[in-house]
């Protein structure tokens, strides 16, 4: 397995997997995500192959003050081997390396596998709750 920086040949297959991985909302548009992770901080969005293939990728960010993870996912086939956990492990490197002390990262109330990954990594409950407020839409 190797894991490296997003190239635009990973296009098609990131959007495979983030769609694969139940990521994508009807008010986002990932290919403009893409487009701005690429346009800034291109070395955190990540993607993990196994004999040429783009199996996993992960999107972190850096504010300056914390880091956050999004999109990391692993097509179903693959998961259960590491992949996740190694995308992880990359992503708080390169985000260690920047300078943050810590990582934030949002999940749904209902995905309870993706709770049991992230405990398994070090992450918890942090008990806040996250608010937002969508400022576009997808178009």
């Amino acid at each position: 397995m190797e894991i490296r920086t997003y190239t635009h040949a990973d296009l098609t297959a990131v959007l495979a997997i983030w769609q694969a991985c139940h990521l994508l909302r009807p008010w986002s548009s990932p290919e403009y995500d893409i487009a701005m992770k690429v346009a800034f901080q291109p070395d955190l969005l990540l993607v993990a192959s196994m004999n040429d293939r783009v199996v996993g990728t992960v999107m972190a960010g850096y504010d300056g003050h914390r880091g956050w993870i999004n999109y990391l996912g692993v097509l179903p086939d693959y998961q259960r081997r590491g992949i996740a956990s190694a995308l992880m492990q990359e992503a708080e490197r390169r985000l260690l390396a920047l300078g943050a002390r810590k990582i934030n990262l949002q999940i749904r109330r209902d995905n309870l596998d993706v709770q049991v990954f992230y405990a398994s990594q070090g992450y918890s409950d942090d008990q806040v709750v996250g608010w937002g407020k969508r400022l576009a839409t997808a178009s």
